[in-house]
């Protein structure tokens, strides 16, 4: 059975536990209908895969500095979610979509900056040359899929924001803490995937 399959026979099972679906605190304009993005999780196809993930830059206006699966809102152009996250990925990264295989969409999360993000579950060759675009993209990693999505190492932390505690979960991988939104969907998947490697 090839990676690809594996992840889309786990995609279809039903997740043991609750998952998660918001950031747990109002978003800045609730009025408004939330934005739609996507991002990709691409998953290395190798003996033990991993997920490409970006730390972005300083200079973005949303999530600036934060670690994120490549990925962004929807254009009108877009023809559906994954053309979103296939077309971020190719601008962010310099991933082809034509180097991922897809398995499918896992479940979309809100963030407190009003969008909602739906990952889109990819399988890609290991050891692309990949080029992170400077204005986006400071730097790329992979972490092994088998850690990522370990609960040990998904740990539920609380900070102060505006006027409110936001209860969000982290995972440190190395020198890098990856938490928020990436988290959230890190942790979603892992309670939907229930991976052995």
């Amino acid at each position: 059975m090839t990676l690809a399959e594996r992840l889309a026979q786990a995609m279809a099972r039903i997740p043991a536990q609750d998952l998660l679906t918001g950031d747990g605190v109002e978003p800045h304009d609730l009025s408004a209908p939330p934005t739609a993005a996507a991002v990709l999780v691409p998953v290395t196809e190798r003996a033990e895969p991993g997920v490409v993930l970006t730390q972005r830059t300083e200079s973005l206006r949303n999530h600036a500095g934060q670690v994120a699966f490549p990925g962004g809102r929807a254009d009108p152009g877009d023809v559906d979610l994954v053309a979103t996250a296939l077309r971020e990925a190719e601008e962010e990264i310099g991933l082809s979509p034509r180097a991922v295989t897809v398995v499918g969409l896992a479940d979309r999360y809100r963030t407190v900056t009003g969008f909602e993000v739906t990952p889109v579950l990819g399988v890609i060759p290991p050891d692309l040359i990949l080029t992170p675009a400077e204005a986006e993209v400071a730097a790329l990693f992979e972490v092994p899929l088998s850690f990522l999505l370990d609960p040990a190492h998904h740990h539920r932390v609380s900070a102060p924001w505006r006027g409110q505690t936001r209860h969000f979960y982290e995972i440190i991988w190395n020198d890098r803490r990856i938490w928020g939104a990436t988290a959230a969907m890190i942790v979603n998947l892992s309670r939907r995937l229930q991976w052995t490697a």
